[in-house]
């Protein structure tokens, strides 16, 4: 896979023409996978799964060791057997986003260089450096487009398009997380800012969304693995133990001799949703070029395993001041009417962003 300037495009053709390919999603932690297949009412889950990476291989998002992802691939490749053409996320950690308006009837070529025009005084990336590519949030023909610019060094880039080459994956596209998450839990015509929260466990990513397009995102370093260590400290509990206290009690007041451990998750919680509450209260009080003030935040999204610790959506919502929900992860997959994925629904927000890369092109 060769990269241009832009990110790698895809616009669906017939499927007979491009094959069925699996959404991987590759943090510091492992590798997620899920790949769909169409039944009567919209798809079923054709396979999935969970790889665990072995430390140092990937950090902070970055691919350290392409050969070393490259074998875990391989082997999800032999346990599956399907898994043949790939889109993966990149992450937030190394991403710059940003919105502009472009004027009426451009061509895509001309929006590609007026992106580039705009990187200098946008992102401290220097073009040749940079792979970069567009969302359309809205387009009128008296107005223009508003489209989201996502930026990423080339290098970061290059290390995941280098593993799934050595692992003899076709990797068809590479997008940003909170994009992919985007697809799967958005109505783009029905959710005009929303603030997506996705709590994995080393970090949390935070991203504000028009029309279900990234146009900020943002990385909390406080995760879910803060808050099971809190409680395997504060009740001697094995880590296992520990995600089952979060899960089921979490921050619901309870016994009181778990009075310790709830207070010790309290801190790590009001520490994250004080973060999430600045990154609310930023975009609430923002002002676009010309002086107007920015829509405001309709709705939080919780997703990532940490969004199951109970009571989180409430804590959050308390520190926001707006609706905030765990949303359905299969919404734009599948009505439960007709088909039950076989993922539980705790674990199906891990792979909010695996789910939106598979959907890609569907």
């Amino acid at each position: 896979m060769q990269f241009s300037r832009s990110f790698a495009r895809w616009f669906p053709p017939p499927h007979v023409v491009l094959p069925r390919a699996a959404g991987v999603d590759i943090t510091d932690a492992s590798v997620k996978w899920l790949s769909l297949a169409p039944i009567k009412q919209g798809y079923r889950v054709l396979s999935y799964g969970n790889q665990p990476l072995p430390e140092g291989v990937v950090v902070m998002g970055a691919v350290k060791d392409a050969k070393a992802l490259a074998q875990e691939l391989i082997k999800i490749k032999k346990t599956i057997h399907d898994l043949k053409f790939a889109h993966a996320a990149l992450p937030e950690e190394g991403a710059y986003v940003f919105s502009m308006h472009v004027p009426p009837k451009s061509t895509r070529q001309q929006i590609m260089s007026m992106i580039e025009f705009e990187l200098e005084g946008r992102v401290p990336i220097p073009p040749a450096q940079a792979v970069y590519d567009f969302d359309t949030i809205f387009s009128r023909d008296d107005q223009g487009e508003e489209i989201a610019v996502t930026v990423f060094p080339r290098e970061l880039a290059e290390g995941y398009v280098e593993a799934f080459s050595l692992a003899g994956v076709n990797l068809m596209s590479l997008e940003i997380e909170a994009r992919s998450i985007a697809r799967a839990v958005c109505a783009p015509t029905q959710d005009p800012v929303t603030l997506l929260v996705d709590c994995g466990r080393a970090r949390t990513g935070v991203a504000i969304l028009k029309h279900g397009i990234p146009i900020f995102t943002s990385t909390i370093e406080v995760g879910g693995d803060h808050m099971t260590h809190a409680v395997m400290e504060a009740l001697s509990l094995s880590e296992e133990d520990a995600i089952k206290f979060k899960n089921e009690k979490g921050l619901v007041p309870g016994d009181v001799s778990e009075k310790k451990a709830l207070e010790a998750l309290d801190k790590v919680c009001s520490s994250l949703a004080d973060e999430i509450g600045r990154h609310h209260r930023f975009w609430d009080t923002r002002r676009n070029e010309s002086g107007t003030p920015t829509a405001p935040v309709e709705r939080v999204l919780l997703v990532g395993g940490s969004a199951n610790v109970k009571g989180f959506p409430e804590y959050v919502a308390g520190r926001v001041h707006a609706l905030t929900e765990r949303p359905n992860v299969w919404r734009n997959v599948v009505s439960f009417d007709e088909y039950i994925p076989p993922i539980d629904s705790r674990a199906a927000f891990q792979y909010a962003t695996a789910i939106g890369l598979a959907q890609r092109g569907l």
